[in-house]
């Protein structure tokens, strides 16, 4: 009876919220960025909407992964966040398809080539090492390139507050399915040296990835273990001069099982990723600039051993990956209303794979030998502020050379207007495109890139109680890339037209209480191959695994400066997933979920804190075939010196 009366509550709380006037926990619309034009700026002097992630709704997401944190964001749906640790992570922003969202670490793209869609694996990283995490949505290839039509997500991992010379941190916590968590941070500032070290891990017993549709399976529990090891150091060279260097290493091992409804005691996926690089930033007088290298290396490995036996009898499937990017960038204030930057960057990518395998077809051998390929881009943004700072528009382009394809191009503007000090207003029309991958590739030489255009337009407020924002957006997608299950190879066919909305709200009703909501709807139209027959065309008024609708909504209460209580609902709509080979897709049911949080502030050295996520036990799919996380409870303590 309480879980029928909370429900409808819970969702009701979030429409008349949104109604009324960013996102969960008391997120500032205007906080100071560097994603939407690749230097520091308040939020409000810019025309893109971008979600600010900051440190103290990291910390008060105690026991979530980096997935279920952005789960919760207005327009991004992380499917894979609520299934079990280590299980695929499928970045949807705005309705986009898998590997349309660019993630960048501090500012530099991020992205494993030896994948289908070129995506990043945010099993890789771990909350505990994230100082704050920008989202910036809508099509932002003009600065950072392919994969970025639906938008970027910058994790950033710097510490941006050091002061002492010497600060230590540590998380310790323990929850249900054997869950263990651990953080150590080292950091501290010495003269013109800054410097930070961070580890985490994520141990859990699980349970089993595929769904037991029958009851009497016995599946098993599918475990994860996890660990993420990251270093920053800066030298100021001079007071012009800075320098930087980064290392960032993650590994992690799961089970995981056969398919759909399918179990697999012996099967195992190891991956890892080690990322580092060098940079510097040089500011004097009108004139900033900015160069980096990073260099990754990604190895993922499938591995079956014989001891259960299903059609697979053993499998040993390989990938090795390497990335390289370089970047320079300038910015010039020409004039105190006039910003203009410039920049090139480069980009390689490669990747082999080695696979074995023996079925009940006999043994099987192939290699992939190295393929690669590489970009050149030169891009360039003319930012003006006029009007006593009331007007602001960003005009810019981009011409990139691919080494497979050729060149194409983008474009971006985007104007903001404040009406009053509390309300702006505005928009964007910009271009976006997605270079095809070396897996791709490798099927069918002759892939264009996929182009997409985004227009969007909103209003903001902000007078100090509340912080709201209303956006409508539009994206048309066309030369899609897509994969044809006749000739068996990918081709530039596609074509998605998304409209969407997106409402996102903050208010204090009370000096105590914070109430955040956000609600998304999205409306899209995809014209593809019939997934039923293969043999005609198809337009789907859906896009697979993405609601239609939904509504995060967050209620905190800190009724004293030592404690903090929360409690937190999700409400997905229905959405379809694919039924199989030639088969109808399948409805997957709505659902809604609830969690909670308290913390405690014993003093400025010692904080406890408990979590717990779908509070009610709600079974529900956000995969079909697969599991969704069950009633979690976690509780640690954070130490400081």
């Amino acid at each position: 009876m309480i879980k029928k009366l909370l429900t409808p509550l819970f969702i009701l709380a979030a429409v008349a919220v949104s109604a009324q006037s960013d996102t969960l926990r008391g997120n500032r619309l205007d906080e100071v960025v560097v994603t939407a034009n690749k230097y520091a700026q308040k939020q409000s002097t810019t025309g893109k909407v971008i979600t600010v992630i900051n440190k103290e709704q990291i910390e008060k997401s105690s026991g979530k992964t980096l997935s279920q944190l952005l789960n919760e964001q207005a327009g991004v749906t992380i499917n894979g966040a609520l299934n079990n640790a280590g299980a695929v992570q499928t970045v949807y922003v705005r309705g986009a398809a898998s590997g349309r969202t660019l993630i960048l670490l501090d500012g530099i793209p991020v992205n494993d080539p030896s994948m289908i869609n070129n995506e990043f694996d945010l099993n890789l990283f771990s909350l505990d090492n994230i100082d704050r995490i920008e989202i910036c949505k809508g099509a932002q290839s003009t600065l950072y390139g392919s994969d970025a039509i639906a938008g970027v997500i910058n994790i950033i991992t710097v510490n941006q507050d050091v002061a002492k010379p010497v600060n230590v941190k540590a998380t310790l916590s323990a929850g249900t399915l054997g869950n263990l968590r651990g953080n150590l941070q080292l950091y501290g500032k010495k003269d013109k040296f800054t410097y930070s070290v961070r580890h985490a891990r994520l141990f859990t017993n699980g349970f089993s990835s595929a769904y037991d549709s029958t009851g009497n399976k016995n599946f098993d529990k599918d475990g994860y273990d996890g660990n993420v090891t990251n270093a920053q150091l800066l030298f100021q060279a001079t007071k012009a001069l800075s320098l930087k260097s980064f290392v960032m290493y993650s590994r992690y091992k799961a089970g995981i099982d056969a398919g759909v409804f399918a179990d697999e005691k012996d099967y195992t996926i190891d991956n890892s990723n080690l990322t580092g690089g060098a940079g510097f930033n040089y500011k004097k007088g009108i004139v900033t600039l900015n160069g980096t290298y990073q260099y990754s290396e990604f190895k993922r490995n499938y591995f079956n051993d014989s001891i259960h036996k299903t059609s697979t009898i053993f499998e040993d499937n390989k990938y090795f990956g390497k990335t390289q990017f370089a970047e320079l960038y300038a910015s010039i204030k020409l004039h105190k209303s006039l910003t203009f930057l410039a920049g090139a960057d480069y980009r390689y990518s490669s990747y082999n794979n080695h696979y074995s395998s023996i079925s009940a077809y006999g043994p099987y051998n192939a290699v992939k030998r190295d393929t690669s390929l590489n970009q050149k881009a030169l891009y360039g943004s003319l930012n003006f502020s006029g009007l006593n700072s009331k007007l602001n528009i960003e005009l810019g382009g981009r011409v990139n050379k691919h080494s497979r394809y050729g060149t194409n191009a983008t474009y971006t503007f985007n104007p903001s207007y404040s009406i009053t000090k509390d309300v702006r207003v505005f928009g964007s029309i910009a271009s976006g495109f997605k270079a095809p991958t070396l897996y791709q590739l490798s099927l069918n030489e002759n892939l264009k890139a996929e182009k997409s255009v985004n227009y969007e337009g909103g209003l903001q407020v902000n007078n100090g109680k509340i912080n709201a924002r209303a956006v409508f957006f539009n994206r048309q997608i066309d030369n899609g890339i897509d994969y044809n299950y006749i000739s068996f190879k990918y081709f530039n066919f596609i074509k998605q037209v998304a409209n969407g909305l997106e409402l996102e709200a903050t208010v204090k009703p009370l000096k105590q209480i914070t109430v955040s909501a956000n609600y998304t709807w999205i409306a899209s139209q995809e014209t593809t191959q019939n997934r039923v027959t293969n043999k005609d065309t198809v337009t789907y008024d859906y896009s697979l695994r993405r609601p239609a609708h939904t509504i995060n909504a967050n209620i905190g209460w800190e009724p004293t400066n030592k404690w903090y209580f929360s409690i937190s609902g999700k409400y997905v709509s229905d959405r379809r997933d694919v039924g199989g080979y030639k088969k109808a897709d399948v409805l997957l049911e709505s659902y809604f979920i609830a969690g909670a949080h308290a913390d405690f502030t014993l003093n400025e050295r010692v904080k406890f804190f408990a979590d717990s996520q779908n509070i009610f036990d709600k079974k529900f799919f956000d995969v079909r075939g697969y599991n969704s996380i069950p009633a979690m409870f976690n509780a640690g303590v954070v130490l400081k010196w």
